[in-house]
């Protein structure tokens, strides 16, 4: 892949990589496109799926670490006349 291809790559949208996964799949699915075709949509399908994957597992980590933020400012301090038992 170039440099600028990469970069490209690097500041699509989730969605719009999933939106190419798609279309890509339903161009295998259609079965008219010869072996050679197939296999480079194949591969291209490959890498952006591992993409959509990179973000998602990046998206968790950050949901993850907020969520974890969010716990640690909802503890109650202590003597707090309100807090449960």
């Amino acid at each position: 892949m170039a440099a600028k291809e990469k970069q490209a790559a690097a500041e699509e949208t989730f969605d719009a990589r999933l939106a190419k996964l798609e279309a890509l799949v339903a161009e295998l699915e259609r079965g008219d496109l010869g072996l050679e075709a197939s296999l480079e949509r194949y591969q291209q399908g490959i890498e952006l799926l591992r993409q959509c994957h990179g973000v998602l597992a990046a998206h968790k980590r950050q949901v993850q670490e907020l969520a974890a933020g969010a716990e640690d400012a909802l503890k109650p301090y202590a003597g707090d006349p309100d807090a449960r038992a």
